[in-house]
């Protein structure tokens, strides 16, 4: 066996030798025959420490080092096409550095969007993330019609910025054109800066493309106007409840309890009225809210925004229910344990009151559109007339946060001109009217001043009777 001279070795490092470079004939047996080892074709002795020639050209790569992250020994086996072997060499020394030193050189990922953003929802719903089916349906929906057809087929670490700015551009230009709404499509937006987020982190990319991308301006977009506020106005709900009595009475006990506590459909809908789950206690006139409905026969044990709580409600709304559940017909709808079932027993679906609230519109002459959610605006407004304190309210209907539950108040303009008149009543401004204004030299004399309380302004309040209805309470 031939060995190595020892003036062929120059020491660098105290741990690196480079050996110098020796022609073809110094490593490889005479009679010129390849060996397989690690699964390649190489030649059987080394061109440098770790550094063999492959039959088919370039060479393999072969070391150890200790992982510092995990203090363990750790192989490195790669292959180096082209350059000579001192380049090769210095590949597996900064190989051998980078383990020493915890650094993790990973492979260029080629994961296409389309496949990702799949397993994505698909972990997200077993994680529990994604619970509702409403929320299962919006991610299918958004991702099959909008996401996978612009970005299914490019690689997560091919995809730039650029690609995500001409799609919002031509998102745009659908907005402006009608056929989009831009809270519509900043929706869309929310769903792929997660996607994207989500593989930036996984897969340990170098950037982040849709860091810095905008929401679409919806600035001159208005879901609600002063037109169409979808609630009602204070005097207009005793109207409305009774229109819905008198042609939809089915629906009224759900729609009292709507508009007197603000809760949301989906959570109307799941009530148990009996059973030993129930979500009524009728001797304490306590509404438990614990659940929410959006789809099919799925219930979430949650509201939307994950909380429970109860209710205790005034004996009238608790006699509007008892009337309620006295006129279930006998059948799927008396046998069932739901409060508000539906003719089969099961639940309810989303769209039930759409029609009600329609025609009931129509008959009392309302001139704006109202819909379901009306109830949850609507209740902001009465709380607020009723003088209400604002952590009250945000208890009674499940919201957050202040902000949240002034999104979906309406203050009418009476209010607003009731509130300005107190401020200029205090401010004097009647005086200032007055010929000479005399008394802004001499005073104002105890009591000759018109000044304005909350107790003198019209509060608006209202109350709805429950005249004619006086069920036993033996039937609930």
């Amino acid at each position: 066996m031939r060995s190595w001279p020892a003036h062929a070795v120059v020491s660098f490092v105290s741990d690196v030798q480079v050996r110098l470079h020796r022609t073809l004939e110094d490593i490889m047996e005479k009679n010129g025959k390849w060996i397989m080892r690690w699964r390649y074709a190489i030649a059987p002795k080394p061109v440098k420490p770790g550094v063999w020639r492959r039959k088919e050209g370039g060479f393999l790569v072969r070391g150890r080092a200790v992982d510092r992250r995990t203090g363990k020994l750790r192989a490195i086996l790669k292959t180096v096409d082209g350059g000579s072997a001192s380049e090769a060499y210095r590949f597996l020394q900064e190989e051998v550095e980078k383990v020493r030193g915890g650094e993790v050189r990973g492979e260029m990922v080629r994961i296409r969007f389309g496949e990702y953003a799949a397993s994505l929802f698909e972990r997200k719903v077993t994680k529990g993330k994604i619970r509702s089916a409403k929320t299962r349906e919006k991610w299918e929906s958004v991702l099959r019609l909008h996401l996978l057809p612009a970005f299914g087929d490019h690689f997560l670490d091919g995809i730039r910025r650029a690609d995500f700015e001409a799609w919002l551009e031509a998102m745009g230009r659908r907005v402006r054109s009608g056929d989009y709404s831009p809270v519509t499509v900043n929706n869309w937006l929310d769903i792929l800066r997660v996607v994207i987020t989500s593989a930036v982190a996984e897969h340990e990319l170098p950037r982040n493309p849709i860091a810095g991308i905008e929401d679409i301006d919806t600035s001159t977009h208005f879901t609600y106007s002063e037109e169409q506020p979808n609630s009602l106005l204070v005097e207009e709900v005793p109207l409305f409840l009774g229109g819905i009595r008198r042609l939809y009475p089915q629906h009224f006990g759900m729609v009292a309890l709507g508009f007197a506590t603000g809760l949301r459909p989906s959570s109307l809908r799941p009530l148990r009225r009996r059973g030993h789950e129930a979500d009524v206690r009728w001797e304490e006139g306590v509404v438990l809210v614990r659940r929410s409905h959006t789809r099919h026969d799925e219930v979430m044990e949650a509201t939307k925004q994950k909380t429970r709580y109860r209710i205790t409600l005034p004996d009238d709304l608790m006699a509007i229910l008892r009337w309620h559940v006295d006129r279930l017909p006998p059948g799927p709808m008396r046998d069932s344990e739901l409060l508000f079932p539906s003719e089969t027993g099961g639940f309810r679906s989303a769209s039930a009151l759409d029609k009600p609230f329609r025609e009931v519109g129509e008959a009392i002459n309302l001139r704006k559109r109202i819909t379901p959610r009306a109830m949850r605006r609507t209740f902001q407004d009465l709380a607020r007339n009723a003088d209400i304190e604002t952590v009250v309210r945000q208890k009674i209907c499940g919201h957050a946060t202040q902000e949240m539950s002034d999104l979906y108040s309406t203050v009418p303009q009476k209010e607003i001109q009731a509130a300005v008149g107190a401020v200029i009543s205090l401010a004097k401004y009647r005086e200032l009217l007055r010929d000479g204004a005399s008394w802004c030299e001499s005073g104002v004399k105890a009591g000759e001043t018109e000044t304005a309380t909350r107790e003198s302004l019209p509060s608006g309040r209202f109350s709805v009777g429950v005249e004619g209805i006086e069920p036993s309470a033996s039937t609930v």
